[in-house]
């Protein structure tokens, strides 16, 4: 039930109950995703390598980030940012399904593709990533702050984040980093979208024979498929776009290593190039894939679990 299908009009639900299975499912993963994200985060933004043999490295692994995070900084830390990052996920949640709904029902009625076309979802895909990232990143980047600073905390609270950013850095400052998101979020969700319809078709040719139980399983191996290849295929971007993100914040993250400015993305390619190698590109990697899988994966199954519901209650009403 991911976008429009106009050969399941029986199940269409309204734009609104879109919009709401598309907020719960941000709200639940979110949730729970929430310590692998700040580790993600916690990688990217180390300029040493992670790795045992730079004694100067603060984090090395998964493992030992999470030991050291809740050593030093208490399991709270694991949810630095939580509340900005679960405005996001609710907001986003619901502008990007329900944009995609409306893009595959528009291009649907003006029969230019295939409802199931694999390029048609790329492109309403991307899409509706890029409009609910316009609506959404500023608090995209109040999370990023959050989860980046260590003790003690330069931002109390969001609304202390929030005035002080903009009295000391201007309102540009929520918007920094949005050409790499941009660029990024684009193929990102357009993979997302496209491989998640090829794979359920895979899946359902595989296994044709489908009970409920069975379909949710679909739903969730197909999303966690599709999360971790669209995660590899456009990771460094993500990279560039958390490095901008914390600039003109190097006095919260003095404690966890060296910091840098980069006066753009092109730059901050450069200087990651530079100064950590090719694998530079790829700081976090391991947490950010298990993340997308899951993540992704969750997305996917409660949003179609919601979906379902509401179909199934408005069924019984009628």
């Amino acid at each position: 039930m991911v976008g429009y299908d106009p050969r399941a009009d029986g199940r269409n639900i309204s734009k609104v109950e879109v919009a709401v299975a598309g907020s719960v499912s941000g709200l639940v993963t979110r949730a729970l995703v929430s310590p692998l994200d700040v580790i993600k985060i916690r990688f990217q933004l180390q300029i040493e390598r992670l790795s045992h043999s730079d004694p100067s490295a603060k984090y090395h692994g998964i493992l030992q980030a999470g030991r050291q995070i809740l050593q030093e900084e208490g399991p709270a830390a694991f949810w630095k940012g939580h509340i900005p990052a679960q405005l996001l996920s609710i907001g986003y949640g619901a502008v990007q399904f329900l944009s995609f709904d409306l893009l595959t029902e528009l291009v649907h009625r003006a029969s230019v593709y295939n409802a199931r076309d694999f390029s048609m979802h790329f492109v309403c895909g991307g899409l509706s990533a890029c409009v609910a990232t316009l609506a959404m990143h500023p608090l995209d980047v109040l999370r990023t702050r959050f989860a980046a600073q260590g003790e003690p905390r330069v931002y109390k609270t969001l609304r202390d984040a929030v005035v002080t950013m903009y009295r000391t850095e201007g309102p540009l400052v929520f918007y920094k980093g949005l050409s790499p998101t941009l660029i990024a979020i684009f193929p990102y969700a357009g993979f997302q979208f496209s491989f998640y319809s090829s794979l359920k078709q895979a899946y359902e040719w595989a296994m044709p024979a489908e009970g409920k139980t069975n379909g949710n399983l679909k739903n969730l191996l197909c999303g966690s498929g599709a999360g971790v290849i669209s995660k590899t295929l456009t990771y460094p971007l993500d990279l560039f776009k958390k490095r901008l993100q914390v600039g003109g914040f190097e006095q919260a993250r003095v404690t966890f290593g060296q910091v840098r400015s980069y006066r753009g993305l092109v730059d901050c390619a450069k200087q990651v190039l530079q100064e950590e190698g090719s694998q530079g590109f790829f700081k976090g990697l391991s947490p950010s894939l298990l993340k997308a899988a899951l993540s992704t994966g969750l997305v996917f199954f409660w949003y179609e679990l919601f979906c379902n519901l509401f179909h199934h209650i408005k069924k019984a009403d009628s």
